[in-house]
């Protein structure tokens, strides 16, 4: 038995990152706060919204699989602000998404208005082993906040994959006083991937996710010097989006992809999605910012105050020969 020398092969693996902006359906949970988002209420929310919605996030999803020319179904989707199951279905089987065959698996968090994460994913690229929540201890003065999804799986020939879906808390009430709070979520981010790492050092991680944090914010340096590489630290898009959330017309990433150390060789580049039906021009402060759903509670017919980021890899395998 002897090796190909220098015969090597590799299996193309793309993982999309998107912020939902509050995916609701139109329906009452008694045991959350979901009010606005129902028929009738504050928001106007409608079925004829939520389609829209629906429809342009499955737009949103296939479009990212574009690359040089080329398309193909983007393997792994980690969403971000989804209500329930029912959006699940909905999106996966019924919305423009319904012959992409993707399965999912998501959170049943104690947030209160019932937002939870959840991964969609190509059982053809992805052969799921098992998922289950991690649920970050609830902090003194701060309510309970979205879980953890933790998801194991098969990728490439045989390359086990750990993967981390985050949606940290927000910076309402000021960034400075919730800090607290996301650092309490990276550091339960480094308590798993230091478990993995306990039975596998070369363990291959993702982390991603809405951390309502910037690259420079003592949560996310906490991830860098636990070992995580940021994959995503210079994404750019295509079309002049400099982060995936404009704020006051500065661009900066709340969105963010988190790899280990042996995946480093894997990437080969991570960008935002800006495609121009995913963007509006900005009346205020110049440019174009992403075009959303709601602006306050005015109905803006968008996708997501968000832009999706988009992760490429290439999963390296070798060939042997008898």
């Amino acid at each position: 038995m002897t090796w190909l020398a220098g015969m090597a092969l590799a299996t193309s693996l793309t993982f999309v990152e998107m912020n939902c902006e509050n995916l609701f359906d139109c329906q009452h949970d008694s045991l959350k706060q979901d009010t606005e988002w129902v028929l009738g209420g504050a928001r106007r929310w409608t079925y004829k919204r939520y389609w829209r919605k629906l429809n342009n996030i499955a737009q949103s999803i296939l479009a990212c699989g574009e690359h040089n020319q080329q398309w193909t179904l983007p393997d792994l989707v980690a969403l971000v602000e989804v209500e329930n199951d029912t959006v699940l279905r909905d999106l996966t089987q019924r919305s423009l998404l319904r012959n992409a065959g993707y399965e999912y698996v998501m959170t049943q968090s104690p947030d209160v208005r019932g937002i939870d994460v959840a991964l969609l994913y190509s059982p053809f690229s992805f052969q799921m082993l098992h998922h289950y929540s991690i649920r970050p201890p609830t902090m003194p003065g701060h309510r309970p906040t979205r879980d953890i999804l933790y998801a194991k799986g098969i990728v490439g020939q045989n390359d086990t994959l750990h993967i981390m879906v985050v949606h940290a808390p927000s910076r309402y009430g000021g960034a400075n006083a919730t800090r607290p709070y996301r650092k309490a979520i990276a550091a339960c981010v480094l308590h798993a991937a230091d478990s993995i790492r306990h039975h596998d050092n070369n363990a291959n991680i993702v982390v991603t996710g809405d951390f309502n944090d910037y690259a420079n914010d003592p949560a996310l340096l906490m991830l860098k010097q636990g070992n995580l590489t940021h994959a995503s630290a210079n994404a750019q898009g295509m079309n002049g989006a400099k982060g995936t959330y404009r704020y006051e017309g500065l661009w900066n990433s709340l969105d963010h992809f988190f790899i280990s150390l042996p995946m480093q060789g894997w990437i080969v580049e991570c960008e935002i999605f800006d495609a121009p039906f995913l963007t509006e021009p900005d009346p205020v402060y110049g440019g174009r910012r992403p075009r959303r759903t709601y602006l306050g509670y005015r109905y803006k017919k968008g996708t997501s105050d968000h832009l999706p980021l988009v992760l490429r890899l290439n999963i390296p395998t070798k060939e042997r020969k008898a």
